[in-house]
């Protein structure tokens, strides 16, 4: 990297406003996971990243490898946001940060080959995805996932990834993925007509809870479209510094989405909401483009919200088994999406359940995208403690609203050899499961 160049793009992308609006005062350093994981140091908080961006756009520091270091350990979870008393944006002033640091990085070649794969060739790219995703289900389906793992051929790999491979779902099969519903009718009377925003991951790997949403959005009386041009949400090369790219994803998705005459846009995934519903400032800009990114991101709900809105709880009858169960806190759900009391409401509502609130469930589980690869360490540090807390609990199931948060929640179970003892499920896979057992 050239200092000076890199110096002369903090200047110009980073708001000025945000980074003095930070008055140090500290608020932010209890919600931070790497402070408190770090022993508390200064550079793996909110306000110390802010100083030292501050620092290079005043040329009082270099970014060197240890500055770099820190912006790369933070998870990007916002949690400084809600309890900052100037309200500063910490989220894009990080975007901006890494976005600077990827276009002037000089990355191996292959580095350069896995984030051109990732970014470009693969996410925004459902057929690919799809193909991707399937061998994977041949992987499990096929034997040979029983013979890696008792031939012992996983240790290979890093622990980290190895772990993962154990907690993966069940993939479905190719023609499932390939046959994907444009429409669907409400069950009854239609009260709404909404789109369903059905993501990559969540329409391959995670195509049984995209199933479910929408079975729960029928029930509770909306007439669905699911627009066939719609893409990756771009969360993922936003947070990576493949900011050029999130924005051609955003505009794609805004299309989309802007003449299907509905009342709203349905997600399920707290990670893609927390940034669709950022599009506008994505887009900032490009004031034609803004416009229309404003008018798309006032449709957005979650799930759990419209459900909420047009009293499916109070229609239908839930009950499960006794169960205790307890909540883990999407971080964008709750810090971007605002999105706190449905899901809680929701889950209080089934009959057989004993709801037992986590100390800290707004707290990272560690899973941040791909967090849990990149920085494995950390990552384990914070889902142990996570997983101290929701031990505390004693549920025998953990609810959660976000893919990555699934899969590491899942994760922190196997970890403590309770997979035997505690289920990690989507909200919409358990509401479902409350809604047949009335059946």
């Amino acid at each position: 990297m050239t200092a000076n160049k890199v110096q002369q793009q903090f200047r110009e992308r980073l708001n000025e406003d945000e980074l003095l609006n930070c008055m140090r005062c500290g608020f932010c350093l209890p919600s931070c996971p790497t402070y408190i994981e770090s022993g508390y140091q200064e550079t793996h908080s909110p306000r110390g990243r802010i100083a030292l961006m501050k620092a290079v756009v005043d040329d009082m520091i270099e970014l060197d490898d240890e500055v770099e270091r820190s912006f790369n350990l933070c998870l990007g979870c916002r949690a400084c946001e809600p309890v900052c008393p100037s309200g500063v944006k910490y989220g894009h002033l990080l975007e901006d940060v890494r976005d600077v640091i990827q276009q002037n990085k000089q990355h191996s070649l292959p580095i350069q080959t896995i984030r051109h794969t990732v970014f470009k060739s693969l996410f925004p790219h459902k057929n690919r995805l799809r193909k991707v995703t399937g061998l994977l289900g041949f992987y499990q389906r096929s034997g040979l996932q029983t013979i890696t793992r008792k031939i012992g051929f996983l240790k290979l790999f890093p622990k980290s990834l190895v772990a993962m491979e154990k907690v993966l779902p069940q993939v479905p099969e190719m023609k499932k993925m390939k046959n994907r519903p444009e429409f669907l009718s409400s069950k009854g009377e239609k009260k709404k007509r909404v789109a369903f925003f059905s993501g990559c991951l969540m329409d391959t790997l995670f195509l049984d809870t995209n199933n479910a949403t929408m079975k729960l959005l029928q029930f509770a009386g909306c007439e669905i479209v699911i627009p066939k041009a719609q893409t990756c949400c771009g969360a993922l090369h936003g947070h990576s510094g493949e900011k050029e790219h999130a924005k051609q994803l955003a505009k794609q998705n805004i299309e989309a989405f802007e003449n299907l005459q509905i009342d709203y846009i349905i997600t399920n995934a707290g990670g893609c909401s927390g940034f669709l519903i950022e599009y506008d400032h994505l887009l900032k800009n490009e004031p034609e483009w803004q416009k229309r990114a404003k008018a798309f991101t006032t449709k957005l709900k979650d799930i759990s919200e419209i459900l909420i809105d047009l009293q499916f709880h109070n229609t239908y009858e839930l009950s499960l088994a006794e169960q205790t169960v307890t909540y883990q806190d999407s971080c964008h759900l709750k810090n971007v999406m605002k999105t706190t009391n449905s899901p809680r409401q929701l889950l209080q509502s089934i009959q057989g359940i004993h709801y037992q609130e986590m100390q800290d469930a707004d707290h990272c589980c560690g899973s941040a995208g791909i967090y849990n690869i990149v920085e494995a360490e950390m990552s384990m540090k914070i889902l142990d403690s996570k997983m101290k807390n929701c031990l505390l609990t004693k549920a025998t199931t953990i609810v959660t609203a976000n893919p990555g948060c699934l899969l590491q929640m899942k994760l922190g179970v196997e970890r403590e050899g309770l997979s035997h003892q505690i289920r990690v499920v989507h909200i919409a896979d358990l509401l479902l499961e409350a809604l047949n057992e009335q059946d």
